[in-house]
């Protein structure tokens, strides 16, 4: 329970993965799908939070069943916290960075708040965000009856940086990437007498 919500959570520190906080995205396997705001949480197993996840979807599926599901609880809910040294859903295995971790995917129609351990009032620059990072967030389970199915989701209402980390998504680009391709804009030369450019 986070803020006397038992249906809110705020993580321990766990690394992002599938940061997609700037712009909203498709799911790439749904990509006609309603673009979302939405990250994977990659949080360790050793924090000891996995009870107060199950808490909380408990207590969304518990809300749903009046308000959403029409006073009928489904036979099984499937969770939507994960065991990265299992397999996805999908069957596949998790990947290397996933060992050790719960896996939690947490997304929303709005654009979530994003800040810095060092400074909580100023949202991030989109330069700072990045998959791989370090962080805490805050999420929400609601229930939910889509497209004939019934179960509990995770929103995203907000991340909090607490650490730099190793970029999940390759290697940073910089201008030696274009070398040789395309303008150059050089420098400008500066009058020694005067200081200014020429």
């Amino acid at each position: 329970m986070y803020q006397n919500d038992p249906k809110r959570v705020l993580t321990p520190e766990c690394r992002l993965s599938y940061a997609n906080l700037v712009t909203p995205k498709a799911p790439v396997n749904n990509p006609g799908a309603e673009p979302k705001y939405s990250v994977t949480l990659l949080i360790p197993k050793s924090s000891g939070v996995k009870t107060e996840l199950d808490a909380a979807m408990e207590a969304a599926a518990q809300e749903a069943v009046n308000s959403k599901w029409g006073g009928v609880r489904p036979p099984r809910i499937e969770s939507v916290v994960h065991d990265g040294d299992g397999v996805r859903p999908s069957g596949e295995a998790f990947g290397p960075e996933c060992k050790g971790c719960w896996v939690v995917t947490a997304s929303s129609r709005n654009k979530p708040y994003v800040c810095g351990i060092d400074n909580t009032a100023c949202e991030l620059a989109p330069q700072d965000i990045y998959s791989g990072m370090y962080g805490r967030a805050s999420i929400n389970f609601y229930g939910y009856f889509s497209a004939g199915k019934r179960g509990v989701g995770c929103g995203l209402r907000g991340v909090m940086k607490t650490k730099e980390g190793e970029p999940l998504s390759g290697s940073v680009v910089t201008a030696s990437e274009f070398a040789g391709v395309g303008n150059t804009v050089a420098a400008p030369v500066i009058n020694p007498i005067t200081g200014l450019p020429y």
